[in-house]
């Protein structure tokens, strides 16, 4: 099985009449992902419509629920309104909300984190590319898509993906797909300081996955989450983890590209987190271009199979 999402888990698109939300809603229908409504206040009745596709349009994620039965939403609303749209999602009960956006203002962020404390609703991002369940078709079609990743380079099989940069996921899953190595599922969780769903939070969901036989981790600068998760996987994983960290050349101080990706303490810097990943047992990749290798390193290590 997969974490978060499934083949046929149903998805709601908060923005859907948007550019952005309705480019990458057709990206997943393409995909095969059960896109069972948009939501775009003031615009409810009318349809999102792509090839054969008719998606009816609500004007709230309440409203959307009950028609549906939909389970996660995908948010793409601009930054000023997108705290919003996640609460929405959090007060329709939803599973998962999985938001895109980036720029939503920190401030926006901390309210939300103290919302959504012991509520049922488990958020991924923001400022992420969301989640991915490969299907078995042809390119994985079949699968469940939520979110910018490129759905085509996806295989579906047994290592799990996590990690704070969307371009490093695609690196990660394109080279294991490009060695017949597929995929459970590919969380990006999003390279803001205050985000919904850490490394720590996926590693467990792997580690209790059957169907996860192998992780790629892949950090970067700033904050302590990797140090955390790694910690936890000498104490807890038997399973072949292989690590990457992006920022080795960053200088200290100076925020590098993501809002999280700045240096402030002992364990915030490239080399610290890669010499915990060795401590604890963690295969490093010593480039973007090894992360597989070095899982088929790891996993060789430990004589388990991943293809």
């Amino acid at each position: 099985m997969s974490i978060l999402i499934q083949p046929d888990t149903k998805i709601l698109v908060q923005g859907i009449t948007g550019d952005f939300g309705g480019r990458h809603a057709k990206l997943s229908l393409d995909y095969g992902t059960r896109v069972a409504g948009g939501v775009t206040p003031g615009k409810g009745g009318q349809f999102f419509e792509h090839k054969e596709h008719k998606v009816p349009i609500f004007n709230s994620v309440h409203e959307a629920v009950a028609a549906t039965g939909a389970t996660v939403s995908v948010v793409f609303v601009p930054p000023p309104f997108a705290a919003d749209a996640i609460l929405e999602g959090v007060d329709a009960g939803l599973d998962l909300v999985v938001a895109i956006t980036e720029g939503i203002p920190v401030r926006d962020m901390v309210r939300v984190k103290r919302a959504i404390a012991g509520r049922q609703t488990r958020l991924i991002g923001p400022n992420c590319p969301g989640v991915v369940t490969p299907g078995s078709g042809p390119q994985s079609h079949g699968g469940c898509r939520i979110g910018i990743a490129p759905g085509y380079i996806h295989q579906k099989g047994h290592v799990g993906v996590v990690s704070r940069s969307g371009t490093l996921t695609y690196e990660a899953v394109y080279q294991l797909t490009s060695k017949n190595i597929g995929q459970s599922t590919c969380v990006g969780i999003g390279g803001d300081p205050v985000n919904g769903t850490s490394h720590l939070d996926v590693i467990r969901m792997f580690n209790d996955d059957p169907d996860t036989h192998g992780i790629i981790l892949i950090g970067e600068i700033g904050g302590n989450a990797e140090v955390e998760a790694a910690r936890w996987i000498k104490a807890n994983v038997s399973k072949p983890v292989a690590g990457f960290i992006a920022g080795a050349t960053a200088p200290a101080g100076r925020r590098m590209g993501h809002a999280g990706a700045i240096v402030g303490g002992a364990e915030d810097t490239a080399a610290a987190k890669i010499a915990v990943f060795r401590e604890c047992g963690i295969e490093v990749a010593a480039t973007p271009s090894d992360m597989a290798d070095a899982l088929l390193r790891a996993a060789k290590a430990k004589g388990v199979t991943l293809t």
